[in-house]
This record gives C-alpha cells, structure tokens and sequence, in this order.
C-alpha cells in the first residue's frame, strides 16, 4: 500500500519526499517506491518553478530525481515477497492426463 497518494496533503508530501530521499543510502527498495511517487505527484501538483528563500524547486529538478530513482529500482530488483508481482511456472508433475 502506498505512504502516499492523491489526498496526501502538501506538507505531508514534502514530509514524505524528504523522509523518503535516503532510499539510496539505506538501500531501501520501499523508500525508493515512495520517494518516486511523491515526484509523480509533486510533479503534477506544482508550478514549473517554486522558490522559498533561496530554496529552489522545478520541474527538471524533480524529473532528473525521478530519472535517478526509476534507474535505481530497476539496478535493485525486489526480492521475491516484496512485490505483488508473482512468476508462475508451469510444471507437469501432478498432471494426470
């Protein structure tokens, strides 16, 4: 189940990407998954260019981190039981045909 969604509000968003930007330091395939869906959102939810202080955030910031994170997941492959995804084989040793 996802950390965050679509009704997650902002500050529990930016909560969650900043909790979640370790992933790759923690070698932590969950967080990974979450960091990545708060750049989907974040990405649809902000203007091009969001600036506070002298703290920048754009789309290509968030775009190049989403690049990076979606490049991790896929060099870190789940390990069986982490994913929803199952592989079945087809095996004929109770077949009785």
């Amino acid at each position: 189940m996802a950390t965050v969604d679509g009704s997650t509000s902002n500050a529990n968003l930016w909560k969650a990407y900043d909790d979640n930007a370790s992933y790759e330091e923690d070698g932590s395939r969950t967080k990974a998954l979450s960091f990545k869906t708060c750049c989907m959102i974040l990405l649809r939810r902000r203007p091009n260019m969001a600036t506070r202080g002298e703290q920048q955030m754009s789309f290509e910031t968030l775009k190049v981190q989403l690049e990076d994170v979606s490049a991790w997941l896929e060099a870190h492959p789940a390990s069986s039981g982490e994913t929803g995804h199952r592989t079945r084989y087809f095996a004929m040793e109770n077949y009785r045909g």
